[in-house]
């Protein structure tokens, strides 16, 4: 999955600043999953948002400091996330290809079967009795079973961890924090750029000043040497 865009981020400011704007995108990000991922079958979008929870905690580990209590609480959630769906995920990947396997040693069951059963008219069950994967297939089932039961017992995890977090208002603290720091950033960059204007009107009123001196003393000293040469 792609990751959402930051927008306006400027090496020229502070870490608060940029940081608050790339963690109000992962935050979004992370939500916008929500509720297609809460469906058992949305597997892709489990993945997805598993994603978008590691990319959220990574840069809370980084930053942070820079928001306070309420991303301690967001790392450590988005961490549970992260692991709870990720285990959802291995299962997801692990079902499908327990099932190929299954069906490989079925089919090659099958073809030794038949040629077992050489010119004869009809199938001797006891032949496939004798098959090679025979007691293989119910290893196969009673692991497909376990992950299968596994599988739901982590999402029912992950819809409760969820459904708390939204509640507790987890990821809405984490914003706001990140909104304030953002905003108190650019405020005092606001406040910074008029002290800089003012500085700048003031040396060029001093300037203005000194040459206009510079002119009343040239105009003075013309001024006395014009009446010497009257004189």
């Amino acid at each position: 999955m792609k990751a959402r865009k930051v927008k306006k981020l400027d090496p020229t400011t502070t870490l608060s600043e940029n940081a608050a704007r790339i963690v109000l995108v992962r935050v979004g990000e992370l939500r916008s999953f929500a509720p297609d991922a809460l469906d058992p079958d949305a597997t892709e979008v489990q993945h997805d948002m598993r994603i978008a929870a590691k990319r959220l905690r990574y840069v809370l580990e980084a930053t942070g400091f820079c928001f306070g209590r309420s991303a301690t609480t967001a790392r450590r959630r988005a961490k549970e996330l992260q692991d709870l769906l990720g285990e959802v995920h291995d299962a997801d990947v692990m079902l499908p290809r327990l099932r190929q396997h299954r069906q490989v040693l079925r089919d090659e069951d099958a073809e030794q079967v038949r040629m077992r059963a050489g010119d004869a008219e009809d199938l001797d069950p006891e032949l496939a009795s004798r098959a090679r994967h025979r007691t293989t297939y119910r290893g196969l089932e009673v692991l497909e079973v376990y992950l299968l039961a596994r599988r739901a017992l982590l999402f029912e995890r992950f819809i409760v961890l969820w459904r708390e977090s939204e509640k507790r208002g987890v990821w809405r603290a984490l914003e706001r924090s990140a909104e304030a720091e953002r905003e108190r950033a650019e405020e005092v960059r606001a406040v910074a750029e008029r002290a800089e204007r003012a500085r700048l009107a003031v040396a060029e009123a001093e300037e203005t000043r000194r040459e206009a001196e510079e002119q009343a003393k040239r105009a003075a000293a013309e001024l006395v040497d014009a009446e010497r040469a009257d004189a």
